[in-house]
């Protein structure tokens, strides 16, 4: 095991945001910033390859600083590709890098990545070290705990044993195995059971390893009660259905004051981020989509979250769309 190199990152990973398609952009990050200031944020997964085109790298590698601390995600199975990102993540001031080995879209497949490379340990050894040796980032993997029928506890440890000697630092794990056929990804996240008690075995297996447990986390009590075996915890969509509910977790996890955390001030938080939006030429609706989770059961919460949708989806939105909702629950007490 190699020891931590970022200062930055310190021991945010006892709690944090897991990287999802299609949710955890740079806006998303910013608002759950609002809600947590010490959790560790990822970027949704981005592909190693695409980083090799200048013209995207502006857009894919993006961040505010606000977003502090957070891991850039990416996926790949070619060493010298991967550590070039790992290279420039570094430049650009991410915390640390994570090497998606658990998606099991089709589409990751045929590009020999994601979950599929559970099953070649040897070559995710060999991306693993390669990304160690670019940059003093530190390099964690996510996985799940096994693929189709590779999925025994000797497996699992054999796998984790290989990449820990390779160089991870940390290992973030979904507590459920991925079928690479007759499952969609969508399925994949429900319907292979949680098996916790596996990736417990490991930690006790292997006490000196960080493992970070995935998968099922509904509520801050799960997050408590995982805590007591685990290195860390992270969570899926409960965090973006529902970001209010981890309002406390800087207090539980970090032992920060306690800070009132209410969906006016988190949307008041977003305003500066999202003018700055709007002058770049982006759309209201970018950040909107977002907000529109975190007004939920209270009286009113539905036409609210109807108006707000209808106004911020308009072409011309403008920022004023934004100012009006917060006020509106600033008014109502929320």
């Amino acid at each position: 095991m190699i020891a931590d190199s970022s200062p930055q990152i310190s021991n945010a990973y006892r709690f944090s945001i897991a990287p999802m398609l299609d949710c955890t952009d740079r806006h998303f990050r910013v608002l759950m910033r609002q809600v947590s200031q010490r959790c560790l944020l990822y970027t949704e997964m981005i592909v190693a390859k695409a980083l090799q085109h200048s013209t995207q790298t502006n857009r894919l590698l993006e961040f505010h600083a606000i977003e502090h601390p957070i891991a850039l995600q990416i996926g790949g199975d070619n060493p010298k590709v991967l550590a070039e990102a790992t290279r420039m993540a570094s430049s650009w001031g991410y915390d640390e890098i994570n090497l998606n080995i658990g998606c099991p879209s089709p589409r990751v497949q045929s590009g020999n990545f994601g979950a599929c490379l559970m099953a070649q340990p040897q070559q995710v050894a060999r991306c693993v070290e390669a990304m160690a040796q670019a940059s003093q980032l530190p390099v964690t993997v996510k996985h799940r705990i096994g693929i189709d029928n590779l999925d025994s506890e000797e497996f699992l440890i054999t796998f984790v044993d290989q990449v820990a000697q390779a160089g991870a630092q940390r290992f973030s794990i979904h507590a459920r195995k991925a079928w690479l056929e007759g499952l969609n990804p969508k399925q994949n996240r429900t319907i292979p059971p949680l098996q916790y008690e596996k990736v417990a075995n490991l930690k006790r297996k292997r006490p000196l390893l960080k493992i970070e447990l995935n998968g099922g986390i509904e509520t801050p009590q799960d997050c408590l009660k995982a805590l007591e075996t685990f290195d860390g915890v992270m969570v899926g969509r409960a965090a973006y259905s529902h970001p209010l509910r981890w309002q406390h977790m800087d207090e539980l996890i970090y032992g920060e004051q306690p800070r009132q955390i209410t969906a006016s001030k988190v949307i008041k938080g977003l305003l500066p981020h999202t003018e700055n939006h709007l002058v770049k030429n982006g759309r209201l609706w970018d950040i909107c989509k977002h907000v529109l989770q975190l007004v939920e059961e209270v009286p009113g919460a539905r036409a609210w979250r109807r108006n707000l949708s209808q106004k911020a989806q308009k072409r011309n939105a403008d920022l004023t769309v934004l100012e009006k909702a917060a006020q509106q629950l600033e008014d109502a007490g929320l």
